[in-house]
Formats: structure tokens, C-alpha cells, sequence
């Protein structure tokens, strides 16, 4: 089994560390935009909870049928703390060993974290807008009001965007340190 170089190791080590900020900012924010709301409507999304204009944004989707927003919804909030304190302790891991293999099992592991969330977040975001309450005071045939995924969409009058918050460009700078890594040791092997 190859072995890592020192500076390596510490990028490892950089990444997984930065990964407990995760736990203090939200990984995700939604922001609505309408005539009437100007300055926006927020809802981020950490790992174990959501804040921002939750009530706000739930009293206005009870007139278009969705279901009312609570973090119950979300048995992620359960496991998903556990999931990236598990991520932390195989990168400070990866780090200590300082094999090749441990490095490719971090970033693999981060890969397949953020893989499942996207899906995940796909999956909740489908059956929130078009599982629609069938007595709702406003249906507008055919619409459906799944937020996207990642960018913008219009929504009746308003614009959505979902994205990565403070929390999440992290992970995202984690995973590009890794890859760092990776192309340090590809390059330094062939020096």
C-alpha cells in the first residue's frame, strides 16, 4: 500500500476538521421571492434542524395544498449528525494512517454522503410538491410546486432557489481538498 506524503496528510487532516463547522451552519438554504416579499423568505436546513421563515412560508403553501413544513418530516435530522461525525473520525483517520487507500475511502465516503443527499433531497422535494392537499383554497390544474434542487424556478409568482449554504460550500471545499490530494500524490509519484 502506497504512502501518502506529510503535506497530504494534512490536507487530510484540514478536510475532516473543517467538516465539524458543519455541525455550527446551515448545509442548505431555500429563498422565495415574490411581489409581495421583495426581500425574500428563507429556510435553511442544518443537520439537525431547520430556521428561518418556516411559519412564514407554511402559511402560505397551506393555500396551495403542501404540507405543513416541521422538522419531524425529516428523519435525516436523526442520523445525519452521527453520519458526518463518522465522516470526520475516517478522515482524521485516513490522515493518521497515511495510506492512499484511506484517502480514496474518505473522499469516496464524502462522494456517496453527497450522492444520497441530492437524491434524498429530490426524493422529499417531489412528494412535497405534488402530493397536494386536494381541498386547498388555490389549485391551479396541472401545477405542481416541487422547489428545485439546485438554482431557481418560478413557482406561481415566485421565485425559488435551493443551494448549498455557508455549511455546505464547506463539505463542497472538503471534497476539493481531497481531490487536491489526490493530484499532489499523482503528480508527486511521477516526479
Amino acid at each position: 500500500m502506497k504512502t501518502i506524503k506529510h503535506l497530504s496528510r494534512i490536507g487530510l487532516l484540514l478536510a475532516a476538521l473543517a467538516l465539524v463547522a458543519c455541525f455550527y451552519m446551515p448545509l442548505w438554504q431555500i429563498l422565495l421571492w415574490a411581489p409581495q416579499y421583495p426581500e425574500g423568505l428563507g429556510m435553511q436546513i442544518w443537520v439537525n434542524r431547520l430556521s428561518g421563515d418556516v411559519d412564514t412560508i407554511n402559511g402560505l403553501n397551506h393555500y396551495i395544498g403542501m404540507k405543513h413544513i416541521e422538522e419531524a418530516m425529516f428523519p435525516e435530522f436523526v442520523y445525519l449528525s452521527k453520519v458526518l461525525a463518522g465522516l470526520i473520525l475516517l478522515g482524521v483517520g485516513a490522515a493518521l494512517w497515511g495510506k492512499k487507500a484511506g484517502v480514496f475511502a474518505f473522499l469516496g465516503s464524502l462522494l456517496l454522503l453527497g450522492v444520497w443527499v441530492m437524491y434524498d433531497m429530490y426524493r422529499w422535494g417531489y412528494d412535497y410538491g405534488h402530493n397536494l392537499d386536494p381541498a386547498a383554497a388555490i389549485k391551479v390544474p396541472g401545477m405542481s410546486y416541487q422547489p428545485p434542487l439546485l438554482g431557481y424556478k418560478e413557482l406561481l409568482n415566485f421565485l425559488a432557489y435551493s443551494g448549498p449554504d455557508t455549511g455546505g460550500w464547506i463539505m463542497l471545499l472538503s471534497v476539493l481538498l481531497v481531490v487536491g490530494v489526490l493530484i499532489f500524490e499523482q503528480k508527486s509519484q511521477k516526479a
